[in-house]
């Protein structure tokens, strides 16, 4: 079994998805000039979730709802175990502050859009065949992560506030250990907010308009012919940018190296173990489980910085952010063909 997984992992680092994360790494170790400038790091980022959600949503129109509803009830039940996880381990060790670990803990548990994709095209080139509304899962695991880190997070900060005493004896006014003294309508705020970051909502529009429009034509001619060549650049992008991100973990502690090496692989099993549960309940395909899988490895590189930044302004970036971009990703993006293998092994694909 070991072998099988070893071989089928080199086969995947030669295929370009890989290939071309492993090749930005390469580029910017060598300390590379090569830049690829931001409006157009974000018109790929915005093609490509519109692929994605546009994919979904044509398929959304013709799936059966009982199909689509359990994997996103367990996508979202994922999403939430992996921030209790991480904000029950990082954020306890010594070295790392609450706020960075409910922040970290958030990121890995939403979804990285370009992991996903990533994903797709290895299935697509080995011809594995997938639920196509797959893309559909998105926002149910990323939403409910990152609702519930920034939750915990503000639960914590109030519980530390109402633990302070005035030099009279007094506790600290409008204040109390229950986390009364939220601000009303926190909880609407988060959910606005994280609907209206970029990621989500290009991913919401293509959804809709695969759902209640008949977007087939442009989709077929115009968004399925680009996917390939506009992931290659993004990969391209991600490595040169994850060994950037590295030197930035140098300033934090040791523990955030160590979970952003483990956390892939340990919520990528959550989700694998997830994604056989539902196969058991639906028939969900072998493609779906590995799918499921590597969302739930992946750490949100895209709606989940801009989303805690604004949510969590204590949080320190280089924390969060160099975590999951710097080990986190590329760790997911190389764990998949580990997904492929067992899911081969376990069910067949």
């Amino acid at each position: 079994m070991l072998i099988d997984i070893a071989t089928t992992i080199v086969e995947q680092m030669q295929k370009p998805t890989l290939a071309f994360l492993i090749g930005g790494m390469a580029l910017a170790a060598f300390g590379s000039k090569l830049e690829i400038p931001e409006p157009v790091y974000k018109f790929i980022v915005f093609l490509l979730l519109m692929k994605v959600g546009l994919g979904a949503g044509i398929s959304v129109r013709e799936a059966n709802l009982l199909e689509l509803a359990v994997p996103a009830v367990f996508a979202a039940l994922v999403g939430i175990a992996i921030v209790l996880l991480g904000t029950g381990t990082l954020a306890r060790l010594r070295g790392v502050t609450p706020m960075d670990g409910y922040a970290t803990a958030g990121l890995f548990g939403a979804v990285s859009a370009s992991t996903l994709a990533a994903g797709m095209a290895m299935l697509d080139s080995e011809g594995i065949a997938y639920e196509g509304f797959i893309g559909a899962l998105y926002p149910f695991m990323d939403i409910a992560a990152l609702v519930t880190a920034i939750v915990l997070a503000r639960l914590s900060a109030e519980r530390k506030a109402a633990a302070e005493i005035n030099p009279d004896g007094t506790a600290t006014a409008g204040r109390s250990g229950t986390g009364a003294g939220i601000e009303k309508g926190m909880v609407k705020g988060i959910l606005v907010d994280t609907f209206r970051s970029a990621a989500i909502s290009a991913l919401l529009l293509g959804l809709a308009l695969g759902i209640f429009a008949r977007p087939d034509s442009v989709y077929e001619s115009f968004y399925d012919i680009l996917f390939r060549g506009l992931l290659s650049v993004l990969m391209l992008i991600m490595g040169m940018e994850a060994w950037s991100r590295l030197s930035e973990l140098k300033g934090v502690a040791h523990a955030y190296i160590a979970y952003g090496l483990a956390a892939p692989l340990v919520h990528g099993a959550l989700g694998f173990g997830a994604g056989l549960i539902i196969h058991q309940m639906t028939g969900f395909s072998g493609g779906g489980v590995v799918l499921l899988a590597v969302m739930a490895a992946s750490s949100s590189d895209i709606s989940g910085p801009p989303t805690l930044r604004g949510a969590l302004p204590e949080a320190n970036p280089s924390s969060y952010v160099g975590t999951s971009t710097g080990l986190g990703t590329p760790v997911a993006i190389l764990s998949i063909p580990l997904w492929i293998a067992l899911a081969d092994l376990t069910i067949g694909l």
